[in-house]
């Protein structure tokens, strides 16, 4: 599963550090880029920004919380979704909520999937390992 590029879009310190603790757990070695916000994964994937020098290299699977600073999830997703760029990038809604609502949104925005994340870290860990084989060596992106 190396060589390809997760995006992660959180501002929970503990969430990110649980999340990489999985990713690590189930042997999900690929290259992790943290996105502490809204602005900052817009700014990741268009070069832009703190990224304006660096050369665009767009990630297999962009996993996106919700609960965002400066741009929520649903705003990035809409960028993401507008732009034909970036447009087909595989984008894993992760988040605590189990809103009806929030799930709704989510999928009519163009989310591909959508997890809780769940309180327990087994789970979690479990759920980070499907993920990760589906999105990361079934997948075929286009």
């Amino acid at each position: 599963m190396k060589g390809k590029v997760i995006l992660l879009v959180e501002d929970n310190p503990d969430d990110e550090m649980l999340t990489l603790r999985a990713l690590r757990q189930n042997n999900i070695m690929n290259e992790v880029v943290i996105a502490r916000d809204g602005a900052e994964a817009i700014d990741y994937l268009f070069g832009q920004g703190n990224y304006a020098d660096a050369p665009i290299i767009l990630p297999q699977v962009i996993l996106l919380d919700l609960n965002l600073p400066k741009f929520n999830g649903f705003e990035v997703l809409e960028i993401i979704r507008a732009d034909p760029r970036t447009q087909t990038l595989p984008v894993v809604i992760l988040t605590t909520s189990n809103e009806d609502k929030d799930r709704m949104e989510s999928y009519s925005l163009g989310a591909n999937s959508y997890i809780q994340k769940p309180v327990d870290f087994k789970q979690f860990s479990e759920a980070i390992r499907q993920l990760g084989i589906y999105w990361l060596v079934l997948n075929q992106y286009p």
